[in-house]
């Protein structure tokens, strides 16, 4: 790879898109009936989606970029969740009849942090208050060294289908460097946990680029994490931002790989994967070649949300707690961020949203756009303006970006088809950029781009 290459767009800091517009640009809610309104207008009959966030851990890893409070104490969370019923309450109060929930993802923090009962009222509330279809989709995010024989059975008998499983690194020195000491065999036994409770579907999440992380730790985490077979992988690179995320100034910064070792981390952390036998999806995800993520990629059905890639194809999605973002047709809604005002609005009554994006025509062609790209690799421009009645030329014409991405041999252009040359996927989210009418306006830092 040419080091002028990435030197000139691995170092690009860019969104990762998994919204358009991303969320910098959702401003203060001007009419709260909005939310309401929207909320009323998703059709009974059409499938959505809930994402249900959970904002709290036991430890800060320093590497961390969500929103969470670390607490020793069960009292805050037992509060929160008290709020959060109270949430579902007030969307089915606003609703007056049931959704069609039929995906629902627990983010965190830690999702796993709340009591095994507790979980299970918490999916009782959210089946007979909101109403979920019969083949409902469960997904949640768990810390390995959390996950007691317990939960992992009570996640069985609520319906959970999937968990995704925090590993980021098994190099000691890595683990020391970001505060997560994890093993190999407590993440094996919280595998088993999981598999022999009925949860048969595994994603692992990976991290390269972190403080004193190699090519060679690297591919030894990856042989580690293989021989437990997992179906998919999610391979991140890490987002520095002291100036947003204070505990990462606990991170030794002349630790961190340069760019051009955090590229050959992600190659090597690739190479291994595909060489164990899991498919490339999109940018940074990895599946076994019979999970349904390959599937969707071989029959262009793969799509891209809050939670990267995915099969979910709902129209609807509905955040629930602190700082959780929904969609919906006609826009974005993002819930008060501070877990304090969070729960004062909703006990004065009130569906919690702090902030809003309606969408325009263009952002939904715009979107799409962005979204095939980095689902697929490639774009039909001209076709996806013609479904949007627009004219290809307005984002093709004059787009400095593409001709530079075109002028430097990344990109092939051919009759409105753009298409990323396979051996460099990782400027994906620099052709994104080039179709992102808002970047450049909200003086937000975003992850580096490789």
């Amino acid at each position: 790879m040419s080091e002028t290459i990435l030197q000139k767009y691995g170092e690009a800091r860019l969104p990762r898109y998994t919204s358009y517009p991303t969320a910098p640009h959702f401003s203060a809610v001007a009419d709260k009936a909005i939310y309401a309104d929207w909320l009323r207008s998703v059709p009974a009959s059409q499938k959505a989606s809930l994402y249900i966030h959970i904002p709290f851990c036991r430890s800060m890893c320093w590497y961390c970029g969500c929103h969470t409070t670390i607490t020793e104490r069960d009292k805050p969370i037992l509060d929160y969740l008290d709020v959060l019923h109270r949430e579902i309450e007030l969307v089915a109060a606003t609703r007056q009849e049931s959704l069609s929930v039929g995906e629902i993802h627990f983010g965190g923090g830690t999702p796993t942090i709340i009591q095994p009962e507790e979980f299970t009222e918490l999916m009782a509330a959210v089946r007979n208050r909101l109403g979920c279809t019969s083949d409902l989709n469960t997904a949640v995010e768990i810390d390995p060294r959390r996950l007691s024989a317990e939960m992992a059975c009570a996640l069985g008998a609520a319906g959970v289908s999937r968990a995704s499983l925090g590993v980021q690194s098994f190099d000691p020195v890595v683990q020391k460097a970001i505060n997560r000491i994890q093993s190999v065999e407590v993440t094996a036994l919280c595998v088993e946990r999981l598999r022999q409770a009925g949860v048969s579907r595994i994603n692992f999440d990976l991290i390269y680029g972190l403080p004193h992380q190699t090519v060679a730790s690297c591919v030894e985490t990856v042989n580690a994490a293989v021989t437990m077979r997992p179906d998919r992988f999610a391979v991140f690179g890490y987002a520095h931002i002291p100036a947003f995320k204070k505990h990462q100034r606990m991170i030794d910064e002349a630790a961190l790989p340069d760019a051009g070792a955090r590229a050959e981390q992600a190659e090597a952390i690739a190479q291994a994967l595909v060489a164990a036998g899991y498919e490339r999806i999109g940018l940074d995800h990895f599946a076994l070649p019979d999970d349904a993520l390959s599937l969707a990629q071989r029959t262009g059905r793969l799509h891209r949300n809050f939670q990267g890639y995915t099969t979910d194809d709902c129209q609807t999605l509905i955040g629930l707690g602190a700082s959780a973002i929904g969609k919906f047709a006609e826009g974005y809604a993002q819930n008060e961020v501070p877990p304090g005002i969070y729960a004062n609005r909703v006990a004065a009554g009130e569906l919690p949203t702090a902030k809003s994006y309606q969408l325009t025509a263009e952002d939904r062609f715009r979107g799409e756009l962005i979204e095939r790209v980095m689902c697929d690799f490639s774009v039909d421009v001209a076709g996806l303006a013609e479904k949007h009645g627009f004219d290809a030329a307005a984002v093709l014409s004059g787009n400095a970006k593409l001709a530079e991405l075109n002028g430097d041999g990344l990109i092939h252009m051919e009759s409105g088809v753009i298409r990323v040359d396979e051996r460099y996927r990782f400027v994906v989210r620099s052709v994104a950029a080039a179709f992102d009418a808002y970047l450049g306006k909200e003086g937000r830092t975003f992850s580096k781009a490789a």
